[in-house]
């Protein structure tokens, strides 16, 4: 709900902040005053037009800021979490909209930046206001069959739930066949290439790894003569001649012989040459195994070369290794394989698809004749809220529409809520209604209705009593009450049997301050109250006899919202 609105330098508005709570408040005060001012500033702050002419005049900014407190789970959250703006779920949103004397308009949610698009979307969830042809959920044609839906709760949701069951596989069947289809002409198309590329790497008898092996075979071959005269150099080395093992093993005998007179020092550097002189000649003995198995064999490194040859032919087209040739042909072979059981597959989907297409047929027709038979109770019920409103002459109807085989996830109706205010006048879309009266009690009618399914929290209602009085008045006035104990709701009132319905009462008022106009917004306590009830009952003038009525309509309002009607 809306917890505070603070208001800045807009229009004859100095400097205002309004806190509230939970129940039905209202807002009076004598014509001009200024009461449609708070509504364009709400307006603003959920993503209205902004306009230099609302700044002013001789400011340069006017700034308004608004304070939610909504639960974890509304949809408020999800759409800032959607657009990366942090939300703690024990913390309220703070809205804020700046509009500069040159037309230019920002707005920031919990302190960061987001566009009016953005903040529209999110205003749309907390604030509806009923009047004017902005944040009114219920003007949205294109939500209707969702509205539908949630009014007719336990008598549609089995058959839509029952609808769903069968569209998710009709989707995704459908998907499949249409990508079956698809690919299945491109692959005919590519058949004889792919065949063509098939045979070629199948004949080739491409291995894994096989081009890095045969590289490192070829260097070897290529280099046999070098490999060779190093090695046997290495080995004549350690083995030939005086110099090599020789000489080590001479050392390590005349180290042996004197290290009797200083072991401590001798024996430890003994052992060292020992141990040196075994790995040299184990690894001489390597030198000489290796010396003998290189091979000189100029046909078989002709051989390598053709083969190189022709995987690098094979990888110029194929891909970059052994493995990426492989594993194009693995991708090809399945493209033919799926060529070849094309038919036997659509054949099957086509089948699988005409079952489906039968079965959800059947369910979207019981879903349609259960939106039609609900659809019948809202236009009944609406009707009678109407008729308490002093709206009886009124037509409402609930245009259902059906796109037979025009499957959506939620089935293949359409529905506009539509209606008449006038005898002789035809039946319209909700928008289309001129007068913001009239439209204010039509949406007071409906969300009376659909109140226990809307999510939005906080409802305004500027002109709703507009020519009516008497019994009209008050039903209009027990309707607000009554529906304030489910949301916040706010009302702009000239109608003294409305305001004393309210929980809270605020008086908007106009003063002259030397050459400027300032408007003011007072909560009022019971003796203003009264006060204020007493001057819209007997107009300038307030004498005992107002101000005893206005007593009586307190008491009276006390006594019917004591158990809220």
């Amino acid at each position: 709900m809306l917890l505070e609105l603070s208001v800045k330098h807009l229009a004859v508005i100095e400097e205002v902040r309004v806190s509230f709570r939970t129940g039905f408040h209202v807002f009076t005060g004598e014509t001009g005053a200024g009461k449609s001012i708070l509504i364009d500033a709400l307006s603003l702050a959920i993503g209205g037009r902004a306009s230099a002419d609302l700044v002013r005049h001789g400011c340069a900014v006017a700034a308004i800021e608004a304070l939610f407190d909504v639960p974890a789970n509304h949809p408020a959250r999800d759409i800032l979490r959607d657009n990366g703006i942090e939300a703690p779920e024990d913390e309220p949103i703070i809205v804020r909209r700046e509009v500069t004397a040159a037309g230019k308009s920002t707005a920031r949610v919990n302190g960061q930046l987001v566009t009016i698009v953005a903040l529209r979307s999110i205003g749309e969830t907390l604030v509806n206001i009923h009047g004017q042809h902005e944040h009114q959920s219920l003007l949205r044609a294109d939500r209707h069959l969702e509205w539908l839906d949630a009014f007719g709760g336990g008598g549609i949701a089995p058959a839509k739930a029952a609808y769903r069951s069968v569209y998710d596989e009709y989707a995704v069947t459908k998907r499949q066949l249409e990508q079956v289809s698809r690919s299945g002409k491109e692959a005919l198309q590519m058949a004889d290439l792919y065949r063509f590329q098939w045979e070629e790497i199948d004949a080739a008898k491409v291995k894994p790894g096989e081009d890095e092996s045969l590289q490192e075979e070829r260097q070897r071959l290529a280099n046999s003569e070098r490999l060779f005269a190093a090695a046997n150099d290495a080995f004549e080395a350690l083995y030939g001649g005086k110099r090599g093992l020789d000489s080590v093993t001479r050392a390590v005998q005349r180290m042996s012989d004197i290290s009797k007179y200083d072991p401590a020092s001798l024996q430890p550097l003994v052992e060292q040459m020992q141990s040196a002189f075994y790995q040299l000649e184990d690894a001489a003995f390597q030198i000489r195994d290796y010396r003998e198995k290189i091979e000189f064999n100029p046909d078989k490194l002709e051989r390598i070369e053709q083969r190189l040859q022709t995987l690098h032919s094979l990888k110029r087209k194929y891909g970059d290794s052994a493995e990426d040739i492989l594993a194009y042909a693995a991708k090809i072979k399945k493209e033919l394989d799926d060529v070849d059981n094309q038919e036997e597959r659509i054949a099957e989907l086509s089948a699988r698809l005409d079952q489906l297409t039968t079965a959800l047929r059947t369910r979207a027709e019981a879903l349609t004749r259960a939106r039609r038979a609900a659809a019948e109770t809202l236009s009944g019920k609406l009707m009678e809220h109407l008729k308490d409103l002093h709206m009886e002459k009124t037509r409402f109807e609930v245009e259902l529409r059906s796109n037979e085989g025009a499957f959506r996830p939620d089935g293949w109706d359409t529905a506009e809520f539509l209606i008449a205010p006038n005898p002789g006048e035809p039946l319209r879309g909700l928008a289309k209604i001129a007068s913001g009266g009239e439209l204010s009690r039509i949406m007071l009618a409906m969300k009376s209705i659909f109140a226990a399914v809307d999510r939005v929290p906080s409802l305004i209602f500027d002109e709703v009593d507009t020519g009516v009085s008497g019994r009209a008045a008050q039903a209009i006035a027990e309707k607000m009450a009554r529906l304030a104990g489910q949301v916040q709701v706010f009302a702009i009132t000239h109608l003294p049997q409305v305001a004393c319905m309210a929980d809270a009462h605020y008086a908007i008022e106009k003063k002259v301050k030397g050459e400027r106009t300032y408007t003011e917004v007072n909560a009022l306590g019971v003796a203003e109250r009264t006060a204020e009830l007493a001057r819209m009952l007997g107009g300038v003038e307030v004498t005992d006899t107002t101000m005893r009525h206005a007593q009586e309509m307190l008491a009276l309002a006390d006594s019917r919202k004591s158990g809220r009607m």
